[in-house]
């Protein structure tokens, strides 16, 4: 199921910290996979955000949800709703997003198979450290899904998907520093505002329910040490062709991107 990846050319954006706008991977990824679908070669794009807040679409239709992203802006988060399927993600230096963009096979389709690759490539980048990688829904966790891979039965990774016309795009989040405890109980904050109160569909998180690998596996793992574990695996599947600034989409394109999705999905800031 990974032999799709074994042209897969590599974006490594995993060291720029600078912050920016929290679109701009999802908007450069939406670019990318027009141009996969296309023809070009598959990617496996790795990035990470210093501190953000990523709503899923279900999220921002709550009733609090305008002052709850007001409230996250105020604590110094970069807030966005998505346009892939999930829900709510906290993000900072500790967590991995990798994302595959592959071509959408032709003739039927199951969905399940793209969660199923990612679940297999998380599952080999941490073979080198444990076998208990498992797959199921988490209760109780974050942005919750039948691909929540846990550990020992707490989840430290969120799948989910971008489906184009010829593309999809396959992000995982991979909490791997700090504590599982500290991001539920963030994303926990969020909905107890966001739902005023009222009865609403949205997850009931709970504190107990996610781990990041260091807890689960040893402080001996670290966000640099989870990268080079990537990396060492694409090599073997020969998925490790660096992309060039050239490769890929002109700036002006992203930013346009970028404005696009943000007239879409994203949720007003509220009226002063």
């Amino acid at each position: 199921m990974l032999d799709i990846l074994r042209s897969a050319r590599l974006l490594d954006r995993s060291s720029d910290l600078a912050g920016g706008d929290i679109l701009y991977p999802f908007a450069l990824e939406e670019l990318l996979c027009r141009e996969v679908g296309k023809g070009a070669d598959p990617i496996v794009h790795l990035w990470r955000h210093p501190r953000a807040f990523v709503m899923g679409l279900r999220d921002s239709r709550l009733p609090g949800a305008v002052q709850a992203k007001s409230s996250l802006t105020e604590q110094g988060y970069a807030v966005t709703v998505r346009n892939s399927g999930g829900a709510a993600v906290p993000l900072d230096a500790g967590v991995i997003n990798m994302t595959i963009i592959i071509p959408k096979a032709e003739g039927k389709i199951d969905f399940h198979d793209d969660f199923e690759r990612m679940y297999q490539l998380v599952s080999r980048t941490l073979s080198n450290w444990t076998d208990k990688v498992r797959k199921g829904e988490i209760g109780g966790s974050y942005c919750p899904g039948d691909y929540d891979l846990s550990i020992d039965g707490r989840k430290f990774c969120g799948i989910a998907q971008r489906r184009l016309l010829k593309a999809i795009a396959v992000q995982a989040f991979i909490v791997v520093e700090g504590k599982g405890m500290d991001y539920a109980e963030g994303a926990q904050a969020f909905y107890e505002q966001a739902a005023c109160g009222q009865e609403a569909d949205y997850p009931q998180v709970t504190s107990h329910s996610m781990v990041s690998l260091a807890e689960a596996i040893g402080e001996h793992v670290t966000a640099q040490s989870y990268l080079e574990e990537i990396k060492s695996t694409l090599n073997q599947l020969e998925a490790d062709k660096i992309m060039k600034l050239e490769q890929l989409p002109a700036p002006t394109d992203v930013e346009s991107m970028i404005g696009t999705l943000r007239d879409r999905y994203d949720i007003p800031s509220p009226r002063k």
